[in-house]
């Protein structure tokens, strides 16, 4: 049973991926909020990953850091401000996590860290400058702390489409664009949290032992394909 830290696991994927791990994992998760769940294997430390200090763990076999944002504007009312605090959800945040927890995770046992970027990183799409912007340096740093933390730690990333989740919810807010949302993809889907939750659970497992480095796009075919 390893022990992983999910920071920002209260909600959408992150619960997802809390959930998932639970029946066979000792889980920390690190958010504003608690889950709405309990579990004896399940602890949570209220905390903000951002203005935060945060918490001392003891061991870790695995991190995940969840945290994102989607602010959609054209370039002309997206501020300084704007990216600024993209960049400290997504970035910072994620390398606050990794040097807090570096020195468990090097005494874990196949220690693995899985980050978040998305499919904008890769597809031009309008409005999305902003976090294009930070979840592609995530992109950039996931290979870099995959070379750097070689042969010890493995780092990846994942890059979902769109997700049913709160977060996505201004995006799916009525059947129509629920139906535009499928049509846009050549699978006719988009992703429900529980298959990224699949995804990680995988990445942080013994049979992803040879994958570091790497940014796996959950597209539904929308970046992979054009039909």
């Amino acid at each position: 049973m390893k022990n992983i830290i999910v920071i920002g696991g209260s909600k959408g994927i992150g619960n997802a991926i809390v959930s998932s791990l639970l029946s066979s994992h000792k889980v920390t998760n690190i958010s504003r909020t608690s889950p709405e769940q309990e579990h004896a294997n399940l602890t949570h430390i209220s905390c903000d990953v951002v203005n935060d200090e945060l918490p001392d763990i003891a061991e870790a076999d695995g991190l995940v850091y969840c945290p994102g944002s989607i602010n959609l504007k054209p370039i002309n009312r997206l501020n300084i401000e704007d990216f600024k605090n993209d960049f400290e959800i997504n970035v910072l945040g994620a390398v606050k996590a990794v040097q807090k927890y570096l020195p468990q995770l090097k005494n874990g046992n196949k220690p693995s860290v899985v980050l978040f970027s998305t499919v904008a990183s890769k597809l031009g799409m309008p409005f999305h400058a902003s976090v294009a912007a930070s979840k592609s340096a995530v992109e950039g740093l996931t290979k870099s702390l995959g070379a750097e933390l070689a042969p010890t730690i493995r780092v990846n990333a994942i890059a979902p489409t769109v997700t049913d989740t709160d977060l996505a919810s201004k995006l799916l807010r009525n059947d129509r664009m629920i139906e535009n949302m499928k049509e846009r993809h050549p699978l006719k889907k988009y992703l429900q949290p529980t298959e990224v939750a699949d995804m990680a659970e995988f990445l942080l497992s013994d049979k992803a032992a040879s994958l570091s480095g790497q940014v796996f796009e959950m597209d539904c075919g929308i970046v992979s394909f054009k039909i």
